[in-house]
Formats: C-alpha cells, structure tokens, sequence
C-alpha cells in the first residue's frame, strides 16, 4: 500500500450567517471529516448538492481556510503555510474547474492562458512557445490553437485548455471539480481518458469531485461518500459499487440509471424520504436519521463515527456497531 500524499484530520469548515456586526448561526460545510488519498490513486467524492464536496477541495488546496483541523501534504502541514511556502504548495497542488468557459479569461489567448502561472511562480522556461506547444499537444490540441480566445472553442476543448494549464506548473495533486458535467456525453469519455493517461504519464493524484456515479466508479480507485458536512462511507470502488453498507449510499447507487427498460423493471430503488436538513442547524445523532429507512433511538442520540467494519471499508452507521 503506497504513502499518502493528502491526510485531513478532523477538517472543519463553518461559513457564518447573518450580518456583518451580528452572527444569528453557522453554515457547517464540513463538519469533521478524516481521510487520506494515496500516492498515484484517485480518491473519488460523492453527494448530494450542498453536502460539502467543493468545500472539502478548497480547503485542502487552501483555497478556503479552514475552522479546525489540519490538511498534510506529504507530510507537512498546508494549514501552517504562508508567504513563499503557500505559493510554493499552490504550485504542487491545482485544480480544474467544473465550468471551463468561466474558469477561462476572455480576454486572453491560449498562449497567454497557459504561460499565465508560470510566470506567477517564476518558472524558467527557454522557449515559451515551444514549452505551450508541447503541452498542447499533451491534452489533444495543437499550434493552430495557440492565438485563438477561448469562445472559439467548444466546451471540451475548453476543459483540455484548464487541464493543460494546470499541467504547466507539473504539479504532484489535482483536485477535479466535476471536470465533465458541462460537457457531451461523447466528449465526457474523451476528457476522462486524457486524465487517466496523464495520471499514469506524470504519476499525478487526483481527488475527484462529482455527482455522476457511473463516471465516478470509472475514475476512481476508492470512493468516499458525503452526507450534510460528514463523510458516511469509504471504500475501494468495486467493493463499494457491489456491497454498500451506509443505507444513504445504497440510496444513491439504486438511483443510478439503467439503459436496459427491462433489468430496469426489475431493480429494486430505494426511496428516501424528505430533504436534507439545513446544515445551519443539522439534527443530533446521526445527520441521516430523518430519512433513513432504520432508524433506531440511538441513531437519534448519538453520533457515529467513521470507522473499518470490513478491510479497507469504513463507515459511519450504527447497523455496525
């Protein structure tokens, strides 16, 4: 089993509500979470909208300052970083966006896109040209683009123009925040295996943001799943695509669509009742009670936590106590 490159420690993150003089509450966007992503893989982040996905990436890219807990990368704590040491992180750990056209400055040519962070961390390069050219090249694109804005691209070419943006700086973690949801279901395939092949070439770790099961399972190498601020469910993929144990994931994997009418008769959906509470004022015990199928007294009182129920599975639910 190889190091891991991200360990998060009881991560927190409360957005306040109210004025600017007066808080009335706290938005707890992530509410003590602990996992770790492994040199090389791709960890694999799952939710409903709202449930603390994106805040989790910014926070461990430091893009968001956390409100407890610490964020290691290779060993170091990012949470302590500042000046010269933060920037030099920012350098090792980039992120591509869900949306590439506001992610893009419309003013700029691709050239000017791609050369834009590298100028900003200061990195020597002897032909610029050449070095934007290659990295083109990488991401399926050519010279032919390089002078071009980005409205005259279509989408997934726009995304490949991020990605290789991101690659200039060679960095060792990319977080990708729903990087296909915005784009054909055709052009999806092709974005997902230039990113494999790049893991692969430049030994990168991904942490892989997105609510599409299906391109979720393919991506990734184990899955974390996310209700209202708090991690549920981690395990490898396979293993959890074949024996859910959180009865808010087997909701979610029952609701993945099936092309064929007739296996899809016979399936069985789980339906969970209601909302998700507000995380302004989530509900004690565990934050799934109100709409699970199983709820006991204790579910109500107490809080679980995350911990390995099987090798390599954890979870957090009392049904494994």
């Amino acid at each position: 089993m190889s190091e891991a490159l991200i360990k998060v420690e009881g991560l927190k993150k409360y957005f306040p509500v109210g004025g600017i003089l007066f808080t009335k509450g706290w938005v707890k966007a992530v509410d003590n979470i602990s996992f770790e992503i492994r040199k090389g893989e791709t960890l694999g982040l799952v939710g409903e909208s709202g449930c603390g996905k994106t805040t989790t990436g910014k926070l461990i890219l430091r893009l968001l300052k956390p409100t407890a807990g610490k964020i290691y990368f290779d060993g170091e704590d990012v949470t302590k970083l500042r000046g010269k040491a933060l920037k030099e992180f920012r350098r090792q750990a980039n992120i591509v966006f869900q949306d590439p056209y506001s992610s893009l400055d419309p003013r700029m040519t691709v050239f000017n896109i791609i050369m834009e962070p590298v100028r900003i961390h200061k990195i020597h390069v002897d032909d610029p040209e050449e070095f934007v050219i290659k990295l083109l090249y990488e991401v399926g694109l050519n010279e032919t683009h390089l002078y071009r804005y980005p409205h005259e691209f279509s989408g997934g070419q726009r995304q490949r123009i991020a990605i290789a943006r991101t690659l200039a700086l060679r960095p060792k973690f990319m977080v990708l925040d729903e990087p296909t949801s915005a784009l054909d279901v055709s052009v999806q395939a092709q974005i997902l295996n230039l990113l494999k092949d790049l893991q692969r070439k430049y030994e990168l770790t991904y942490l892989f943001i997105s609510h599409n099961l299906g391109v979720v399972k393919y991506m990734s190498d184990r899955i974390a799943v996310m209700y209202l601020g708090k991690l549920v469910e981690l395990a490898p993929a396979k293993k959890l695509f074949e024996s859910p144990l959180h009865p808010y994931t087997k909701a979610l994997l029952s609701s993945i669509p099936i092309p064929d009418p007739e296996l899809a008769k016979s399936k069985e959906r789980i339906r969970v009742s209601g909302e998700p509470p507000s995380p302004i004022n989530p509900p004690p015990g565990c934050r799934f009670h109100p709409r699970c199928p199983h709820t006991t007294e204790r579910c109500r009182r107490e809080e679980p936590v995350l911990k390995e129920v099987e090798k390599d599975h954890f979870v957090a639910c009392w049904l494994y106590a």
